[in-house]
């Protein structure tokens, strides 16, 4: 009908505006939670960055098959599928919270004149039997892959359904829309990571009171599940406008005292009829789509600036994947913030400026009208720039190592750096035969932190819960002239007020960093768009998006954990004794 017609182009912006807005949340809050999934499910961070590139993995599985064959079919119910998928592999990555039963107890019974842990006399049973849950982060990994599939028609179907029935003084206008309202979507899938992992993940289930940990531990864990379900309800909302769209539209009439609009896709389609009612000619039928690909691509790769750009390109994009992974898990481990405060001042301060560093790029492209060799120069130098920012940035903002005894600092006080369960025992507390692999932190008064109550020896307590105050600790008398304190508090020591600077040093850099990376981004873009004939744009992008992801966006989290893994001070162990997630990193070699 008429107003149909009038009506569903705009519907069909607002809904793909949606629709990624949804994606990049759903997306950005996987980012948000990757530290909560490796300690609820005791994972290195080697696996959790295997878990996070699965999204990958499902993506570039089918998108070649859905770029080729999707325009041929109804777009709009195709991105609706896509949309539904991705709801389903939203609600698939939270379901095992409700099938792992409870998390650690972290509760602590203070009563009595000594503290209860265990010993090395509780050992693991020689037939020890993994819990069924402990397999449980391949649901995540499937949800995320899933969720990887359903996004593969988003992009190309709805981009491509805009330029086909607008006008094309309109079409950049309304691309423009939908890719602003998409960066909304990470900064909001942050601060929901925010303000999901500020909740304890059995909330609901347990006594708050009880619960002895505090969001800065190590061993907290946020409720990663709930921000799934809430991106599994915006995905599925964003997927009904789709189902009552039409398959084709009517090209948008010209501005008037132009002539009627040519464009291929509504020849094709029957929306428009040629002079005389005479169908086209073979000669102006489009071409079979395989016929001279491998030509196209050999001319493709024969453009030096093009693969310049792509290898360049590749690089860069494995940094803003490894970086944009594990930021949160950065500031937590560098400078002791929580999860909550780190995910927060990245969906508050820094993907705001990106969005802003990426609009005025394009602006000064528009502005000054910058040729091709202009628009390189200014990508190359603001990298450049970004680049030596990064590096004070991890170099010059630093925190010194927490002081753990046998970890960080020896029981006689002499600094250094030592690996290995091992060197937790001292012959102050030889004899409490402490469990080697717990991390149980206690804060003395002097700013000494020990693994546990007992391997700082103490002997007795009083108080309950988060008050409990563990007394008698001989390990003490080294760090304590003679008559001085012997007790120790639950929980690691907090940081100094150096840290706290050096924090807001980080930030601040870190923000400037990224909006001079993001100033040269559209330049960057624009240039690969202009160096290529205009017959292959298409599949030049296509070609970018598909090696950006292959060689960026897969290995990128994998490779970065493992090097993360590697500066592991202290493993947690599982039920069984495997090991399971890093407790503390070695500071100078994480940066």
């Amino acid at each position: 009908s008429p107003c149909l017609s009038l009506s569903a182009p705009q519907l069909f912006i607002v809904a793909l505006a949606f629709a990624y807005f949804s994606k990049a949340l759903a997306g950005s809050y996987m980012k948000s939670a990757i530290t909560q999934i490796e300690r609820r499910f005791e994972l290195s961070t080697t696996h959790v960055g295997m878990v996070d590139g699965s999204f990958e993995m499902g993506n570039l599985l089918f998108l070649v098959l859905v770029s080729h064959f999707g325009a041929r079919l109804h777009r709009p119910r195709l991105i609706g599928v896509g949309c539904l998928l991705m709801a389903a592999g939203s609600f698939l990555t939270g379901l095992p919270h409700f099938f792992m039963g409870r998390s650690a107890d972290h509760s602590l019974e203070g009563k009595g004149n000594r503290p209860r842990w265990p010993t090395t006399s509780d050992r693991i049973p020689v037939t020890c039997v993994k819990d069924p849950s402990s397999h449980m982060w391949i649901y995540v990994l499937l949800g995320n892959a899933l969720r990887g599939l359903g996004e593969t028609p988003v992009t190309p179907l709805g981009i491509s359904y805009i330029d086909d029935y607008a006008r094309a003084e309109n079409s950049p206008f309304y691309i423009a829309c939908v890719h602003t309202i998409s960066l909304l979507g990470p900064v909001f899938g942050f601060l929901l990571g925010s303000a999901c992992v500020r909740l304890y993940v059995d909330i609901g289930y347990v006594d708050l009171d009880s619960v002895t940990i505090s969001p800065k531990d190590a061993r907290w864990v946020g409720a990663w599940w709930l921000g799934f379900f809430i991106s599994t309800a915006l995905l599925l909302i964003s997927a009904i406008p789709f189902w009552f769209l039409p398959r084709t539209l009517p090209k948008q009439g010209p501005p008037e005292g132009e002539g009627p609009p040519t464009h291929p896709h509504a020849i094709q389609e029957g929306l428009l009829e040629l002079d005389g009612d005479v169908p086209p000619s073979p000669e102006d039928r489009p071409a079979p789509i395989h016929k001279g690909l491998l030509q196209s691509l050999k001319q493709l790769f024969g453009t030096p600036a093009y693969l310049l750009l792509l290898c360049s390109g590749v690089l860069r994009f494995n940094a803003v994947i490894g970086l944009f992974t594990f930021k949160a898990k950065y500031i937590e481990q560098q400078f002791g913030q929580s999860a909550s405060r780190a995910n927060f001042v990245i969906g508050a301060l820094t993907l705001p400026v990106l969005a802003v560093g990426i609009f005025l790029g394009g602006l000064l492209m528009k502005r000054y009208r910058l040729s091709v060799f202009s628009g390189a120069l200014l990508s190359f130098v603001t990298s450049v720039v970004a680049f030596l920012l990064f590096l004070l940035l991890h170099l010059g903002t630093k925190c010194e190592h927490v002081a753990v005894a046998g970890l960080t600092v020896s029981y006689n006080g002499t600094a250094g750096v030592w690996g290995g369960d091992e060197a937790v025992v001292a012959p102050c507390n030889q004899a409490c035969s402490c469990p080697l692999e717990a991390w149980d932190p206690v804060c003395s008064q002097s700013g000494i932190t020990y693994t546990s109550p007992c391997t700082a020896g103490c002997l007795g307590s009083s108080g309950s819960g988060k008050a409990t105050v563990f007394h008698n600790c001989s390990c003490l008398s080294h760090f304590y002239p003679e008559g001085g304190s012997t007790s120790v508090s639950l929980g690691q020591c907090p940081r100094g007020n150096d840290c706290v600077r050096s924090f807001t040093s980080y930030m601040a850099i870190s923000v400037l960093s990224s909006f001079i990376n993001a100033l040269g981004g559209m330049p960057g873009y624009m240039v690969i768009i202009r160096c290529i004939a205009p017959e292959l744009k298409s599949l030049a992008l296509g070609i970018q998006a598909m090696v950006y992801r292959a060689l960026g966006g897969l290995p990128a989290p994998v490779y970065f954990g493992a090097l993360i893994d590697t500066t592991c001070l202290k493993w947690a162990s599982t039920r069984c004794g495997d090991r399971g997630t890093c407790r503390m990193y070695d500071s100078n070699m994480y940066r």
